[in-house]
């Protein structure tokens, strides 16, 4: 499968919807470890944001944005607890999902972190993410 040209396309759209996610995080004023992404992966230092990796991880998971808590460079906070989160892009652009997209999810992901706990905001986002996976099924008939 890798050596078929349409895995190469596969594996440039990851990458530049990570690069779009990266960059509408910046304009966020979040804090991109490395400053960007050359990868599949977005490492986010979340210190500025009085969150930590761990409660934002449980909050973007009961809104239905599954990623990881992950230390940064110099954390403070053990690893159990964390002051970064890492977001992934290849389960989105799978789906078919694009760059309109990931800034969409950016923001949703801010809304989650910046109002933590808020229960109806939290089940709002949750239903606008289970309408848009519906538009873009992991598998297709």
């Amino acid at each position: 499968e890798a050596l078929k040209p349409s895995f190469r396309d596969y594996t440039e759209e990851i990458v530049k919807n990570a690069k779009s996610m990266a960059e509408e995080f910046l304009s966020l004023d979040y804090k991109i470890v490395s400053g960007g992404t050359d990868t599949h992966v977005v490492l986010i230092d979340l210190t500025n944001k009085n969150i930590t990796g761990k409660e934002a991880e449980k909050y973007l998971g009961k809104a239905g944005i599954h990623l990881n808590k992950n230390m940064v460079p110099f954390d403070t906070k053990s690893p159990f607890v964390t002051s970064g989160i890492r977001v992934g892009t290849p389960a989105l652009t799978t789906r078919g999902m694009g760059p309109d997209i990931m800034r969409q999810i950016v923001h949703w992901i801010d809304n989650v972190i910046t109002k933590p706990g808020e229960d109806h905001l939290i089940k709002s986002i949750r239903q606008e993410i289970r309408d848009l996976c519906a538009k873009y099924p992991i598998y297709k008939h």
